[in-house]
């Protein structure tokens, strides 16, 4: 048996094919096959966590059982009568949550790149996950705890990997029910639809862009000794391949999902007609963005402003956004270009803000037609595509690596 990356060999969609068509002849027919589910899904968890991976299998079941168990006792902590909803007990439980995460980050800085034993494929948004539902136990909106379905959501497998990040709630209401027939008859043509998309995007595009591009503007751009517009031509090709690449192997995934009955939401909405930073990171690995907007920028600006940290709602919410992006930057690598790439969004998203209120106020001098539109576009695209030359390292292999050529 051969082991595979999700959705990175075509075979793999064969396997997905024979897997799947019993599940959708169930729902076609109104019922779901849990049983059956699970036993595909772990089919599938085999198929990359095992074999060679079979270290990275043992650390996905450990910290499974771990995250499992932390969950459950905070939940039953917080269905206690009278019990509240602040306090240590739920910082503990948040930090003990990103720990495993932390380690598995961190060590790769710390050791001369040597990967953690507890690390695996895809631990980032399975944490995500499971700190997402810790906060909303929190808040009162997750009332019960289920062992085995919160285990379901965290190894959704067509997910795994690389998201995108689904909400506990809107999962179960999903993996619950059973949609209607004429419900799921659109969900297969759309789902459909996305797969192919997804093969357009990531084996075609992206194999244009990263494999047949990429190498020679590298080569060029290196043997210029300095700045030359090979960088200038490396920076479009590596924005246009993070792309095509990420966006191909979300429409999988989602694809997938929608073959099963699941509604995954959407990772990306044409993020290159953005019309300014904000707009961008709306679009953008939004299912990222918006966990990073909702469970550390608005969470971060409740907290300054209840506490008074600074007298100005405009600087609460700049500081927020910087501290924000730093550490979705950190959460890439502890390298200078991450780092860099989330100090330049959150410097971006404070200057996009900046001249948002200023144009507010100046409406009557300041024009508004389809040309600063189309202009806007063409500089957000511009200022994001740079952001995207200092994430990909190029630039530390230019200037401080060594040569590979």
């Amino acid at each position: 048996m051969r082991w595979y990356i999700p959705y990175g060999n075509p075979t793999y969609f064969i396997w997905l094919a024979l897997a799947i068509v019993p599940l959708m002849i169930g729902l076609l027919y109104g019922r779901r096959f849990r049983g059956y589910q699970t036993i595909i899904s772990l089919f599938f968890l085999i198929l990359t966590f095992g074999g060679p991976n079979w270290r990275t299998g043992i650390a996905l079941i450990g910290y499974l059982a771990y995250q499992v168990i932390l969950v459950a006792v905070y939940s039953k902590y917080r269905q206690r009568k009278a019990s509240p909803n602040k306090g240590w007990p739920f910082v503990l439980a948040v930090i003990l949550a990103i720990v495993p995460l932390v380690i598995v980050k961190v060590t790769p800085a710390i050791e001369s790149g040597r990967q953690s034993i507890i690390g695996f494929l895809g631990i980032s948004y399975i944490t995500f996950k499971v700190v997402q539902t810790i906060m909303e136990t929190r808040d009162g909106i997750i009332k019960e705890f289920h062992p085995v379905l919160f285990g379901q959501f965290l190894l959704f497998f067509p997910t795994i990997s690389s998201g995108p990040i689904d909400r506990y709630r809107r999962f179960l209401a999903d993996y619950d029910s059973v949609p209607k027939r004429a419900d799921y008859l659109n969900l297969i043509q759309t789902g459909v639809r996305y797969v192919f998309t997804g093969f357009v995007y990531k084996f075609i595009l992206a194999y244009i862009f990263g494999t047949v591009l990429m190498p020679g503007i590298e080569q060029r751009a290196i043997l210029a000794h300095g700045f030359s517009w090979n960088i200038v031509a490396y920076m479009y090709v590596y924005s246009l391949d993070l792309f095509f690449d990420f966006a191909g192997y979300s429409l999988f995934a989602v694809g997938i999902s929608y073959l099963m009955g699941i509604k995954t939401p959407m990772n990306f909405n044409q993020p290159f007609k953005s019309k300014n930073i904000k707009d961008f990171w709306n679009r953008w690995h939004m299912t990222l963005s918006f966990w990073f907007r909702d469970y550390i920028f608005m969470r971060l600006v409740f907290f300054f402003m209840k506490h008074k940290v600074f007298k100005s709602r405009v600087t609460t919410a700049n500081v927020c956004y910087v501290i924000n992006m730093l550490i979705m930057g950190f959460w890439h690598g502890e390298t200078w270009f991450y780092i860099t790439y989330g100090l330049f969004h959150g410097c971006a998203l404070v200057i996009n803000d900046t001249w948002l209120r200023y144009k507010k106020k100046h409406q009557d001098v300041i024009p508004h037609n389809r040309f600063t539109e189309w202009f806007a576009i063409f500089l957000t695209f511009n200022v994001v595509c740079f952001s995207f030359l200092i994430f990909s390292g190029f630039l530390n292999t230019l200037f401080f690596g060594p040569s590979k050529f």
